[in-house]
């Protein structure tokens, strides 16, 4: 099965920029970054030769004694079966986190040989860059960030008929009954496996949902060896708590990130580090809240006060064991949790087109909460997420009578519209939301 990602577009823009930098591309384990330098490679150049460090720690020695590119070429090109010619190959450095020299060359390949298209990528790259002091050549490379697939990259695979309807839309109005009822089952199907390749391959080829939990616990048994492998050891058993206290996190009305819910007595200083590791590691996203939302928002985060969602909403669906089914049926009643679900969701669409940047929230002493804040270019948009079609709640209205933003959202299962400021739009559309408001 042939599944088109959108990084793929981003390589290409990259290949024909005329002050084009080595690559560095980041992003949480399982996602498809080898898979998508690869495709990229197959798609875009007569020849692709790919390194991994991991699988041939022999290939280090083409780093130890020099850090002169065209001397490094000579030496990788015994090393595989393609020419490495400039402009025509694409030199893929894998698992570079267990080359720091190789890390470092890609220095050297920007300043002395940019004629070479030089992509990297590693797991969990800032933790182990982080954990063994390795230096990365900034400001010689572009770091490019990959995610789990959006739903609109999900959609475009299983049910192209409708991704290409949504994209040929150009105003907020009414969509027709049949193509929200698709949309709204194919994103119900999209939160039962989320965005990693492997969990979308097993739904869509109709595997099973055992066969789909089974993928889904693999990556998250893979995540708990990571855990001991690249983390300090006194930091392993913050980092397994804070991990899989996420369901209990994010099943309360307010999802506020509580240190006791970890374990009673739990202080914030104990485990900072084991959430900057998970962070770091890109299986978490932080989403602090502001004391006004001002730009830049940046400056007025309340580093205190955060929600912490996964990465995947089909690996926090597993982590909490919920069933399948108990998605797919819109009345079945797991109160506060659809909502968290919901809104993992939404901000998985989201965080691939806002720039690299996390969202925030907002909060008003208790009186309202809106669930994202986002900076659009130079406007601040409030976001409201609703797992269904109860659109009851004051936020957004207390959040419009004190600052009268010029635009605001609100994602639900209800129709598509615009009206006096607020785009109405159907939870799978966020990724779309910037079409339609003024």
């Amino acid at each position: 099965m042939e599944i088109q990602r959108v990084i793929i577009d981003q390589l290409k823009q990259w290949k024909d920029s005329p002050r084009r930098k080595p690559i560095l591309l980041k992003g949480a384990r399982q996602i498809g970054k080898t898979w998508a330098m690869e495709a990229f490679g197959k798609e875009c150049f007569e020849h692709y030769a790919i390194f991994d460090f991991d699988m041939r720690p022999e290939l280090k020695a083409a780093f130890s004694l020099s850090k002169d590119p065209s001397r490094i070429i000579q030496e990788l090109s015994l090393y595989c079966d393609v020419p490495l010619t400039p402009g025509k190959t694409l030199i893929i450095f894998d698992e570079i986190q267990e080359c720091e020299e190789a890390l470092n060359s890609l220095k050297y390949f920007y300043e002395l040989a940019p004629q070479y298209h030089v992509i990297a990528a590693g797991s969990l790259l800032g933790v182990a860059v982080k954990k063994r002091h390795m230096a990365v050549p900034v400001g010689k490379v572009q770091i490019m960030r990959m995610y789990p697939l959006s739903f609109k990259e999900f959609l475009r695979v299983s049910d192209a008929k409708t991704y290409h309807y949504v994209e040929e839309i150009t105003q907020a109005q009414h969509l027709p009954e049949v193509i929200l009822n698709k949309l709204k089952t194919e994103f119900r199907r999209y939160m039962i496996c989320g965005g990693m390749p492997e969990a979308v391959i097993a739904l869509l080829e109709n595997q099973g949902m055992q066969a789909l939990d089974r993928v889904l616990q693999g990556i998250l048994d893979l995540y708990e060896l990571d855990f001991a492998k690249y983390a300090d050891s006194r930091e392993i058993p913050r980092i397994h708590a804070i991990w899989h206290s996420l369901p209990s996190q994010l099943g309360k009305e307010n999802r506020k990130f509580i240190y006791k819910v970890i374990r009673h007595g739990a202080r914030s200083k104990d485990y900072e580090d084991a959430l900057l590791w998970l962070e770091e590691a890109g299986v978490i996203y932080r989403i602090n809240d502001i004391s006004k939302p001002a730009l830049p928002l940046k400056a007025y985060e309340e580093h205190d006060a955060f929600k912490v969602y996964a990465c995947d909403c089909g690996l926090l669906r597993r982590l909490a064991h919920l069933s399948p089914s108990t998605i797919m049926d819109p009345t079945s009643n797991y109160t506060e949790f659809k909502g968290a679900i919901a809104e993992n969701a939404v901000l998985q669409s989201l965080m691939p087109i806002l720039d690299d940047t996390t969202p925030n929230y907002w909060t008003s002493n208790g009186r309202a909460e809106v669930e994202f804040i986002i900076q659009w270019h130079d406007e601040i948009i409030p976001i409201e997420v609703k797992a269904e079609g109860n659109i009851s709640g004051r936020s957004i209205s207390v959040y419009n009578q004190k600052y009268q933003p010029r635009n605001r959202i609100r994602f639900s299962s209800l129709n598509l519209q615009y009206n006096c400021g607020m785009l109405s739009c159907p939870s799978p559309l966020a990724e779309w939301f910037w079409k339609w408001i003024e």
